[in-house]
């Protein structure tokens, strides 16, 4: 695959200041987990299954090589990975060095790394893989930023996953560029397949409960997207075709799509959390809803209790999609996909995640509403325009 050609970008030094200090002051008192729990099978592949991808991370990238001699806790902060402080015994960061690299080797070994497996012994990192958390999970800053309770299902906007990739010693120096170019918050799923720049916001893998495809571009359920970045993107030993892409693995054993259905389940499992009460003004967003459902027409297409329509065309395997210019959107990321079109974007739980658009080109909500005011020449007042914005943060 061509992405796993590249180089490798440059190794991390940034410490930022806030980090270091309240990471210096940590003296944690952790709640373990309840060992009575059930197990979810689903949970433990979203968490903890490599799908066997050390064949990329390991063995052709040796990301694994690069953590052990230059990556510390501090600077795995830095590039947006989190830690699970659940993971770990009480006081263990208060009593070891944050700017050793071993700290975060010891890290991997006890799993508090959050969309990072490796294995260990005799305190070296011998191989290393990631998970569907890596992008896909966060931690609630309960202990410090980036440490705390494992929280699954939004996307990581923290995370710089081309930083990461562009550490390889084995990509070369235009590779990373690219990857450098990403920035926090962005991935780029077709780069390896096309080799066009064009990354797009980190999706949540919550509130997709009834949505039925997962992608901007609605290439497919959920389960072919998992399936997808499983193959594709993790480098995971398994097999992925589709003609329309003109992709075709095939690996022996199939690592990946025996898992597919747990793995679907749990994320289904995964709800977007109800607006904070106090987060949005009440009276304004009942005002906004009508705006939401008359003046600007946006239930035509953005249909409660989903707020999308991606399942109502006659034939509910087929994503009903939009063409760019119908919302003025970029054509180049619908160019890329299997479809040439994109989903309506379901909005439950918007207000968490600025900023919008597949592609982060609408700062915030307001910028969103602006937007399909000229688009679509809605005409909407200001007074109308700030009670949509309220309606849309009470999703």
């Amino acid at each position: 695959m061509a992405i796993w050609k590249r180089p490798v970008p440059m190794l991390l030094h940034s410490r930022p200041a806030k980090v270091l200090a309240l990471a210096a002051a940590l003296s944690l008192s952790i709640v373990q987990p309840a060992s009575s729990a059930k197990p979810v099978p689903g949970k433990d592949i979203f968490r903890f299954d490599t799908f066997g991808d050390e064949q990329l991370w390991t063995d052709t990238l040796r990301i694994h090589e690069v953590i052990a001699a230059s990556v510390s806790p501090v600077a795995a902060l830095a590039v947006g990975l989190k830690v699970d402080a659940e993971a770990l015994p009480p006081g263990f960061l208060a009593t070891h060095d944050l700017n050793d690299p071993a700290t975060t080797v010891e890290l991997i070994r006890r799993r508090a790394v959050v969309g990072l497996v490796g294995k260990v012994t005799g305190g070296r990192l011998r191989t290393l893989g990631v998970t569907c958390a890596l992008c896909h999970s966060t931690v609630d800053d309960s202990v410090a930023p980036g440490i705390g309770r494992r929280v699954d299902g939004p996307g990581n906007r923290d995370l710089n996953p081309g930083a990461i990739i562009a550490l390889s010693p084995n990509v070369t120096d235009a590779q990373r560029a690219v990857y450098n170019s990403w920035g926090p918050g962005r991935y780029d799923a077709r780069f390896n397949i096309d080799a066009i720049n064009g990354p797009v916001l980190i999706p949540a893998a919550s509130g997709l409960q009834g949505v039925g495809f997962e992608t901007y571009t609605g290439d497919g359920p959920i389960s072919y997207w998992n399936n997808y970045v499983a193959v594709t993107q993790m480098g995971g030993h398994g097999s992925f075709s589709d003609s329309r892409l003109g992709i075709s693995i095939t690996q022996t054993p199939d690592l990946v799509i025996a898992k597919l259905p747990a793995l679907l389940s749990y994320q289904l499992s995964l709800r977007t959390p109800p607006a904070p009460a106090g987060s949005f003004d009440s009276a304004a967003a009942d005002r906004g809803r009508q705006v939401f459902q008359e003046s600007a027409r946006c239930a035509s297409c953005h249909m409660a209790p989903t707020y999308t329509d991606v399942l109502t065309g006659p034939d509910p395997s087929v994503p009903l999609l939009h063409d760019p210019s119908e919302t003025g959107m970029e054509l180049v990321h619908a160019s890329r996909s299997a479809t040439g079109q994109y989903r309506t974007t379901p909005l439950r739980g918007l207000a968490r995640h600025p900023p919008y658009f597949h592609d982060g080109s609408a700062a915030n909500l307001a910028a969103v509403v602006e937007h399909y005011n000229q688009v679509l020449a809605l005409g909407l007042s200001a007074s109308q325009k700030a009670d949509l914005v309220e309606f849309l943060n009470s999703l």
